[in-house]
Formats: C-alpha cells, structure tokens, sequence
C-alpha cells in the first residue's frame, strides 16, 4: 500500500472514531459560547459607558456634551476591538493553534509592519489629539479642506463627515491639517432689506425697530435682540436698511429667513413699498416722446 493511500485509511478511520466528532462537536460549542459571551460583553459595556455619560451629564460640573458624546463613541469602538480580539484569541487557542507562538510572532511581524504603516499609526495619533484638545466633536458643523458637513463619528483612524446633500465623506485623521467649526460660537444673521426712495425711512426705520423688539420672545434661536444698524447703501432703486442678528450655532439661516418674511408682512401692513424691477419705455408720437412705465 502506497503512502498516500495509508495516509486516506487513516483520516478515515479518524472521523469514522467517535471521540473525534465528540472533540469536533465541543470545540465548536466552545466558539459559539465565546462568541456569544463576546457579544453579550460588547453589549453590557456600551451600556455601561453610556450611563456613566448619562450620569456626568446629570452633575452640577459643567460638562460638553460634544466631547462626551464623541468619547462615548470612541470607548464603544475601543472597547468592541479589545474584545473581538481577545474572542479571536481564545477561538484560535479552541482550534489548537498555539496562540503565545502566534503572539510573539505577531510582534516580531507588526514591528516590521510598523515601519511601513507610518500613516496608520500618524492617522491614530491624530485621532487623540482631535478628541482630547476638542477640536472639533460629533454633531458639530466643520469644514475639513474641500469638504463641510456634520460629524458623524470620529473613530481611531478615520472622521466620517455628513454633507448638506447627504454624502458621507471619510477623511484619514492624519490628513486633517486645518479645520473650521462652525458649532463652537454663535452665529450672525445678516439680514438687508431694500425699501423704495419714496418712502419715508424713518417710517420704515420705526416698524422695523418695533417688530425686532418682539423678535427674542418669538424665535428661541436668537440670544438677543436683533440689531439694527441703519442704512447700509443705496442700490439703483432702493435705499438698503441692515439687521444684525445673534443667533445660536448654525442657526443663521433659518433665522435670516424668519426674519425676512417678517419684516415684509410688517411693511406690507404699514404701507411701505419694498422696490420691484421696473422697465421704462419710451415711444415717439407725432414728434412727442412719451414715457410709460410697465
């Protein structure tokens, strides 16, 4: 009988033996109880971390609820690698494998890796810096290079960015190099409103006044009384008024738009015209120039 045909009659007779389906059978129980006591961990210590942020949030101290959020995600991240990895290691250990030689044969090759992999390592980094100088956290507004968005999540490696249309962009954190957050400070609302050269300013200048007064009562967005600082310019037909408005952050828009659509329902019942384009034609009858205005 030929090597190879010893070698099949006894893989054979190893699986017609019972003890190696009952050895096969327990090791394969043993990595779906790992596994499942894994998950069941992940799971018990995310809900941990959360609560522990639920309760700092409850404290008299003055806490961020940015940077908790961001770190709240940061520990779940850190916490599901430690503990798939150490699954990992125990289903390796199940299957026969000798997990110490693996370790420090490990070691030996991630040094060698390590060389090579400066980026990774640069991206990680750059990750702890970003979250511990706060820099910028979860649900804040940034623009990073050529691209704005919310954060979505900041992990070891990468910064998940959520544009204005939906895209999701996902920048290594060792490519950010500067950063502009819009959610750290209030914003200004800059609101110009065009009244026809006609009509009284002053007039104008005291609706407005009194409609910014109510202003604060009625848009929770605002932190104060909106300013108004006057005429800005004169347009081709208009004079131009300037409001001035504090808000909080990121919320500059809507406001403006609020506000817009106040003043002109203010004007309208007061009289007072905002300009509209007009065409001037002149025509010529009989030697008479006449002038219409359409």
């Amino acid at each position: 009988m030929s090597i190879t045909q010893k070698g099949i009659q006894k893989l054979i007779e190893k699986y017609q033996n019972e003890d190696t389906w009952l050895s096969m059978g327990e090791g394969l129980l043993k990595i779906i109880v790992i596994m499942a006591i894994a998950n069941i961990l992940i799971r018990i210590g995310k809900m941990a971390i959360h609560n522990v942020f639920k309760i700092r949030n409850l404290s008299p101290l003055n806490t961020s609820e940015r940077r908790e959020a961001t770190l709240s995600k940061l520990l779940d991240n850190i916490l599901t690698y430690v503990v798939y990895f150490i699954a990992f290691m125990m289903v390796l250990s199940v299957l026969g494998i000798d997990v110490k030689a693996l370790i420090a044969g490990a070691g030996v090759v991630g040094l060698a890796v390590g060389f090579g992999a400066q980026s990774l390592v640069k991206d990680v980094i750059s990750g702890f810096f970003i979250i511990f100088e706060d820099q910028f956290s979860v649900g804040d507004h940034v623009r990073i290079g050529q691209f704005e968005g919310d954060v979505q999540a900041i992990g070891l490696r990468t910064t998940k960015l959520k544009s204005g249309t939906g895209e999701v962009h996902i920048l290594p954190n060792g490519t950010i190099q500067e950063v502009t957050n819009f959610s750290l400070n209030n914003s200004l609302a800059i609101i110009d409103v065009g009244i026809s050269y006609e009509e009284d300013i002053e007039k104008a200048e005291r609706v407005i006044r009194d409609l910014l007064e109510k202003m604060p009562e009625k848009y929770e967005e605002l932190v104060r009384e909106p300013d108004f600082l006057g005429i800005q310019n004169f347009g081709p037909s208009e004079v131009i008024l300037r409001i001035v408005a504090e808000t909080l952050p990121m919320q500059h828009n809507a406001v403006s738009r609020k506000i817009r659509k106040d003043i002109k329902l203010s004007l309208d019942e007061h009289g007072i015209e905002i300009p509209y384009p007009r065409m001037v034609m002149y025509s010529k009858d009989n030697g008479n120039i006449k002038e219409s205005s359409v």
